[in-house]
């Protein structure tokens, strides 16, 4: 199964294309920018983990069959509708222990 590739981010809609080296996602594929994801300091408001550089599907079809031509991006927008008041508190809880160890 492809990752959705998902086309912004969940907290500012910045708009995050395909091809965008600024999509972070967690392991939920909770999609966010690196801008958010230095303001939310590495703790996804969703499931409380870690953040990685999504991965950047080939545009070129090098193997028949696999390419962004036959699994293209989620055209569908997602947004946080976690409690914003709420954040502060759950990211210092969380931020200080390491993604791998969440």
């Amino acid at each position: 199964m492809a990752l959705q590739l998902r086309p912004n981010c969940e907290f500012c809609d910045k708009d995050l294309p395909a091809q965008s080296q600024e999509a972070m996602i967690c392991t939920y594929e909770c999609t966010y920018c690196r801008n958010c994801v230095a303001a939310l300091e590495n703790v996804c408001p969703n499931c409380g983990g870690g953040f990685v550089p999504r991965p950047i599907r080939p545009a070129t079809v090098w193997r028949d069959g696999v390419s962004l031509k036959h699994q293209p991006a989620s055209t569908k927008r997602v947004h946080n509708h976690k409690n914003r008041d709420e954040l502060p508190a759950y990211i210092d809880r969380i931020k200080n222990i390491a993604p791998e160890d969440r």
